[in-house]
């Protein structure tokens, strides 16, 4: 007598409190991104002030992650990044903040101001609108970024259009800069393209400023 064959069991989908707090999670990544717009702003009044502020900040975070991973909370900071945590970083460090901030700050310590705001603002609101987009619109997957969508890639390329327009003035200089975020941006790096991003744009924001 033949054996019934067992069904496959059809994949579980998420229940609605996991993606409430997954988008939740998402929506304190993200704002962290846009907190980071401010820095061109603090740094046009005192840029000292600034890379201190940035790099304490930075090593306060690495501070309390590495209590957090040790057991201890640090009232706040460590609550936080709980909820803001990936699903891929539960249990670990939590590496995006301190990217974050690295990105942030080489973008003050290696170019001018103008290309240095460009280059935040790249980082603030090209990446961090990219990844919200991907996660709200239901589009295609770009192959080979690890899950990069067509609605995150025309975000970040419209933010970096339009912040770039704003600060330069130039429509092919603002053109070209949202062309390179968005072609940044697409480079499967996970966390580290919060350094790729500003430095890449910084890079070639200062070469098209100078010419």
């Amino acid at each position: 007598m033949e054996k019934p064959v067992a069904l496959a069991r059809p994949a579980v989908a998420r229940q609605p409190r996991e993606i409430v707090e997954s988008f939740q999670g998402e929506l304190i990544r993200k704002a962290l991104h846009l907190l980071i717009a401010l820095v061109p702003l603090l740094a046009s009044y005192d840029l000292e002030a600034t890379v201190a502020l940035l790099a304490g900040g930075t090593l306060f975070y690495v501070l309390a992650e590495k209590l957090r991973i040790a057991g201890r909370t640090v009232f706040i900071i460590s609550d936080l990044t709980i909820i803001a945590s990936r699903e891929r970083d539960r249990g670990r460090f939590v590496l995006g903040p301190v990217t974050l901030g690295v990105g942030a700050l080489l973008a003050l310590l290696l170019y001018p101001s103008t290309a240095a705001a460009l280059a935040i603002y790249a980082l603030a609101f090209g990446d961090g609108l990219a990844s919200l987009a991907g996660n709200l619109l239901r589009t295609p997957r770009i192959p080979f970024t690890r899950g990069k969508t067509v609605a995150g890639s025309l975000a970040c390329f419209v933010a970096v259009l339009l912040s770039s327009l704003r600060l330069t003035g130039s429509p092919l200089t603002a053109l070209a800069l949202a062309g390179i975020a968005t072609a940044l941006e697409l480079v499967p790096l996970r966390d580290f393209d919060n350094l790729i991003l500003p430095v890449g744009v910084g890079f070639f924001a200062s070469r098209l400023l100078a010419a």
